[in-house]
């Protein structure tokens, strides 16, 4: 995919306009989600009914249509405000769910309460601090809470400070565990750097890394967009392996990813027929009306 092919993914993803279920966005102590959230606010039109669940904001932000304070509530009724919003909601539009820190729910609890926000109408935005101590949890082998949000999630946003040349990745890791910033660090600035994952519907993951000016609202590519891993592999794989050229170009992956599978049209009506084995006729079909076994069903 070309450099702009790449920013305009960035922007079809900020405004909604992908496929894309839940958008994760992992940020730390030195940058905070604080101007992502405010690119999609940016893109975002009046259409949308957003729907604001705090663990850590007080006051409501101002283009939040609705506020709930999910500090002293159970997890059951937060996804009841929910669902009460999608059921006020518009069916012609999609309902925002942005959600401020998902470190405030348990490991355990945490799949659960997604799969009961994420529906065809609703896009959950969530924050995950990746800073933050991991709570214990009482199964050892369970996988952690940053790797359930990984794994489930279709777009995953890492933000990160533009670092200058002055000071490297190590020193702001030492400065992070010491809380002891330098001060010429720009940390938190409204220029980040922004590396974004995209799962297509092929279940392929296409890296890309953009430098963010949050107030012009600009995007650059970092270091040319990234194809993905198995890729990159597989080419040097089949490279110089035959007289053939077995390697594909980049027009051609870029059509190999707009293909829709089969099996991707199968999950929309999923469980639209209770389990049942259902036959569909096609028009070459020899279908005999008085021969009972003849019926399917």
């Amino acid at each position: 995919m070309s450099n702009q092919n790449a920013t305009v993914l960035l922007s079809r993803i900020l405004s909604l306009r992908e496929n894309s279920s839940f958008h994760l966005i992992l940020d730390s102590l030195t940058q905070s989600s604080f101007y992502l959230m405010k690119e999609y606010v940016h893109h975002l039109n009046h259409n949308y009914k957003i729907a604001y669940l705090s663990y850590e904001t007080v006051n409501r932000p101002r283009y939040a249509t609705d506020f709930f304070d999910c500090t002293e509530v159970a997890i059951d009724q937060v996804v009841s405000f929910i669902k009460t919003q999608m059921k006020n909601a518009s069916p012609t539009s999609k309902l925002v769910v942005i959600i401020d820190s998902l470190n405030y729910i348990s490991n355990e609890n945490l799949t659960q309460f997604i799969s009961n926000i994420v529906g065809p109408n609703v896009v959950l935005i969530a924050t995950f601090h990746t800073n933050c101590v991991a709570p214990f949890t009482r199964h050892a082998n369970y996988p952690s809470s940053l790797s359930l949000l990984t794994y489930i999630a279709s777009t995953i946003f890492e933000v990160e400070p533009l670092l200058s040349q002055s000071v490297d990745e190590e020193t702001i890791e030492r400065s992070v565990l010491r809380l002891n910033f330098p001060i010429n660090a720009q940390l938190n600035s409204d220029v980040f750097k922004l590396t974004l994952t995209n799962r297509r519907k092929s279940g392929r993951s296409l890296v890309y890394r953009f430098s963010i000016q949050s107030k012009s609202h600009t995007y650059e590519i970092l270091n040319n967009a990234s194809r993905a891993k198995d890729d990159d592999e597989e080419d040097e794989m089949l490279k110089n392996l035959t007289t053939f050229n077995l390697t594909t170009s980049n027009k051609q992956k870029l059509a190999r990813e707009q293909v829709e599978l089969p099996f991707m049209q199968a999950q929309e009506t999923l469980g639209s027929a209770g389990g049942a084995i259902v036959y569909e006729f096609e028009k070459d079909d020899d279908y005999d009306e008085e021969d009972p076994y003849e019926d399917p069903f």
